[in-house]
């Protein structure tokens, strides 16, 4: 049985189950040495001239089982390293080890133990058994961009059926053209077991981007591309502009994961991928930026690209070129990570703020009716956790003889600021200085953990404000790539509110625009073992000292709020903390 063979995992039998499954037996006369894939891939790939293998003098490289302790010792910051500038053959057999364990360090589902995917093989399909018929794709699959690489018939049917498997246990994912060619590269290396297990990996990774799953987000990427292209790739960007007036820029930007996945040779993306499957999504960007670099510079010494030939389809051409794209993979890699201020934290911002706007606009452009309905009470938390927040909470009762009605009111306008996505999700106390006392310490073990908090504060003078916090508070101990710990962090999504005496919201000044606002207006939140602060830049919007018993509020730049209380200086009588069940 198809399903009992693939579970096998010694390396041996993986190499002599392959070989019976999914490789044409032609694809080993392109190989010199009988190395892994030559040896065991005679049924997974038709002719593959990619896989030409040239011999040589190699300088050493490292070993699976090298990068396998370095992982366990959490130096994933060498390993990033040793990836980029290790270039094993095509036909090496690290990748059989290297890409599952490389995946796997992003499994965030921990009951995914062994036979767990053929137990889900057997609840969508109802056996094991690889079926001789044609399998239907979930809809989140581009039918257009089915990328076999080479795989046969049996191979493809195999990719069919993880990428079906994985939409059912994974019913978030919408829109996702890129998984089906990563599901094909996967294949190459590894059984279908581990391959299943890598996407889920992929799939659920919590720290790091790799695959797009909405429409939404594979829109936000392309779009960030385009911005930092604008930034990195400026001639060449300039250049398309200037060929072709009429044609707009996203068209061509809308294709960009195409260049690289249907355009570059096979050798490339599997190099590629050894560092995207540890990095993410930001491997891809560079790679991107490099495309467009080394395709302009052709564009001015080769005839076969002159503006005649490629203005009225940049896009495709691109794709040709990166067919032949006439650098090794190991000088692709070098340019692509030898780009400067790219960092993670640069890709970031520009990702948020351009989702933002995405969302911003749509909420504008989706009519009344819609805005409305996210409005209504359909979206407010149950009428039972309304009850429990307002017996809860010491910062809705404003004063002893405020009616219920006007607590609920504010709940209602808090609730209609909060993100679309967040409102489906009921609301849970964390913290309260009422229960849990006035310490900063215990306010971090309680809720440095949660994403997206809601921080309520009501005064000794009765006013009521607080924020509307992104990310993790925990994030005040995350290091940057040189060991710093970064001063300030959140996303765009954070923002300011207030209930009482006035209702107000304060969202980030990056939504209004395109314009590049400077690193003032992205201080959205910081923390140590002495104070929190929210929005910066001129000004702290809140600041709350480690007894959590003082602050002070005043005009700041991420923000553009004036101070949240008239004095500007304030006393804590009540600080809440909500976190959101489900997330």
């Amino acid at each position: 049985m198809v399903g009992k063979v693939l579970g096998i995992r010694d390396l041996e039998q993986f190499s002599s189950r392959r070989s019976s499954v999914y490789v044409d037996p032609e694809c080993e006369k392109f190989f010199e040495l009988p190395l892994f894939i030559a040896a065991s891939s005679n049924d997974i790939t038709t002719k593959c001239q990619c896989w030409q293998f040239s011999p040589g003098k190699e300088p050493a490289l490292r070993s699976y089982t090298e990068i396998q302790q370095l992982l366990q010792l959490g130096k994933k910051h060498i390993v990033k390293s040793i990836l980029r500038e290790n270039s094993w053959p095509i036909n090496s057999p690290i990748r059989s080890q290297l890409w599952p364990t490389l995946c796997g360090q992003h499994l965030t589902k921990q009951n995914m133990l062994d036979g767990f995917y053929w137990e889900m093989v057997h609840q969508v399909f109802g056996t094991t058994e690889l079926s001789e018929k044609p399998i239907m794709l979930p809809a989140f699959v581009d039918a257009t961009h089915c990328l076999p690489y080479h795989l046969t018939a049996t191979g493809r049917a195999v990719a069919d059926r993880i990428v079906n498997v994985l939409g059912y246990d994974c019913p978030d994912i919408t829109y996702s053209p890129v998984l089906y060619p990563i599901t094909s590269l996967l294949l190459h290396f590894m059984s279908e077991e581990e391959a299943y297990l890598c996407l889920a990996g992929l799939v659920g990774s919590k720290e790091k981007t790799f695959i797009n799953q909405t429409k939404l987000q594979h829109e936000v990427t392309w779009k960030t591309v385009m911005q930092i292209a604008k930034k990195h790739a400026k001639s060449a960007v300039a250049y398309f502009q200037r060929i072709c007036p009429g044609q707009k820029l996203e068209r061509v930007f809308m294709d960009w994961c195409w260049w690289i996945l249907a355009g570059l040779p096979f050798q490339h993306l599997v190099r590629i991928m050894d560092c995207y499957f540890h990095e993410g999504i930001k491997v891809l960007y560079r790679i991107a930026l490099v495309v467009l670099n080394l395709f302009h510079k052709e564009c001015q010494s080769n005839n076969e690209w002159s503006p005649d030939n490629i203005k009225n389809d940049i896009g495709n051409a691109l794709i040709k070129f990166c067919k032949k794209i006439p650098v090794s993979p190991a000088k692709l890699l070098h340019a692509a990570f030898s780009i400067r201020g790219l960092s993670t934290q640069y890709i970031s911002r520009i990702f948020i703020k351009t989702e933002m706007l995405l969302k911003s606009r749509s909420v504008l452009n989706s009519g009344s009716k819609q805005l409305i309905k996210s409005r209504s009470s359909d979206n407010l938390p149950t009428s039972q956790s309304q009850v429990n927040i307002q017996m809860m909470s010491h910062t809705l009762t404003i004063r002893e003889k405020l009616h219920s009605e006007s607590c609920r009111n504010l709940l209602f306008t808090l609730w209609s600021w909060l993100p679309v996505r967040i409102t489906m999700y009921q609301p849970v106390l964390l913290y309260t200085t009422e229960e849990h006392g006035c310490s900063l310490t215990t306010f971090y073990v309680r809720v440095e953990q949660h994403e997206p908090t809601l921080l309520m504060i009501k005064t000794c003078n009765n006013e009521v404000f607080g924020a509307y916090c992104s990310s993790r508070w925990f994030e005040r101990n995350v290091k940057d790539d040189k060991g710093q710990r970064q001063a300030y962090f959140g996303t765009g999504e954070t923002f300011l509110f207030s209930l009482y005496p006035e209702r107000a919201k304060y969202p980030w000044v990056g939504i209004e625009g395109d314009r590049d606002l400077g690193h003032s207006s992205e201080l959205f939140m910081a923390a140590d073992s002495k104070m929190i602060t929210i929005g910066g830049g001129e000004g702290q919007a809140i600041w709350m000292d480690e007894n959590i018993r003082f602050g002070k509020t005043d005009r700041c730049k991420t923000f553009n709020n004036p101070p949240l209380c008239p004095s500007g200086d304030f006393e804590i009588r009540v600080l809440e903390v909500y976190g959101f069940v489900g997330i």
